[in-house]
């Protein structure tokens, strides 16, 4: 079957199945196509929220269909490929979060998205690449428990001077972990005209290279909003699709295109596995109500924290 029957079977199916697809920034172009909406991973969680859809697709990893079912109890919450795990969420286990935090027992435990259900559950406040500083700096605490990714992890104490007990001391994303001081400069230097974006689950001294670092979502309003024309992505490789769809008089480059500039775990996302997912309503997404309650109060914390 082509790429535009499979489009057309997928809008049909959505219409039969009264759902509603979500893709991430870093989808393949032609789901993106299809999808009712685009962002990051926290804000599709809360688009889902918004919409009366019956079943929700979840066209990204695993533990952002987890996000949107704990958000999102009662409906029907689907994964195109349960083996769609990530590097930064898998990183960090339950066992490992409680011993920590009973070495730090009077410290805040502060959770990137980026994590698994059930280590969710254990957090006092759950943050976004885009929130994580204005939520760190907000807090009393000045000792505060943050993971799972590492080098967000260095780039807020580095951005609020606090101190930051990494958990896990090392969790990283397969994509953005790789990237060097090298190839920033390598880059800029081919694409000099360019201004360079990177996201910060970069390691700290690349970031301290690029002229912005965001999140995807804050990417695509830099980029719109910007003066220049150019622009060096420094993030996954498919971020380009959600840019030039969204963006598209602005020109724009993947920082790399070496094997690690597509995330494996993305890529196991296809379209033929979003027909799939309508047509059969599989995988679905199940965690204990207790798990779901507990993200709720947490990002609810969190929403309370940012506007106070």
């Amino acid at each position: 079957m082509g790429t535009k029957d499979l489009v057309n079977e997928v809008l049909s199916l959505k219409r039969e199945r009264n759902a509603v697809i979500l893709a991430h920034n870093y989808m393949d172009y032609d789901i993106q196509v299809v999808a009712d909406f685009i962002g990051d991973s926290y804000d599709l969680a809360l688009r889902a929220m918004e919409t009366r859809a019956e079943v929700i697709v979840f066209a990204g990893v695993r533990f952002m269909a987890e996000q949107a079912k704990a958000l999102n109890y009662d409906r029907i919450v689907l994964a195109p490929d349960l083996n769609a795990g990530c590097t930064i969420a898998d990183a960090l286990d339950v066992d490992t979060l409680r011993r920590v935090k009973e070495e730090y027992p009077n410290a805040p435990v502060v959770l990137y998205v980026n994590s698994n259900a059930d280590v969710k559950a254990l957090a006092d406040y759950i943050v976004t690449s885009s929130t994580a500083v204005k939520v760190i700096k907000k807090l009393s605490s000045d000792v505060v428990i943050f993971g799972p990714d590492s080098n967000l992890a260095d780039y807020v104490a580095h951005l609020t001077g606090k101190r930051i007990i990494k958990v896990p001391p090392n969790g990283k994303c397969i994509v953005h972990g790789s990237y060097t001081v090298g190839l920033v400069k390598e880059t800029r230097a081919r694409y000099p005209r360019a201004r360079v974006m990177i996201h910060p689950e970069a390691p700290l001294e690349v970031l301290g290279l690029a002229d912005f670092v965001g999140s995807t979502n804050q990417m695509i309003e830099y980029a719109r909003n910007s003066g220049y024309d150019e622009f060096v992505v420094g993030t996954e490789i498919g971020m380009l699709n959600a840019l030039r769809l969204k963006v598209p008089n602005k020109t724009f480059y993947p920082i790399t295109t070496e094997p690690y500039a597509r995330c494996p775990f993305m890529a196991m996302v296809t379209l033929e596995k979003v027909r799939r997912s309508l047509r059969d309503l599989v995988h679905r997404i199940e965690i204990p109500r207790s798990t779901a309650e507990a993200i709720r109060d947490a990002f609810e914390r969190t929403r309370r924290l940012l506007e106070g």
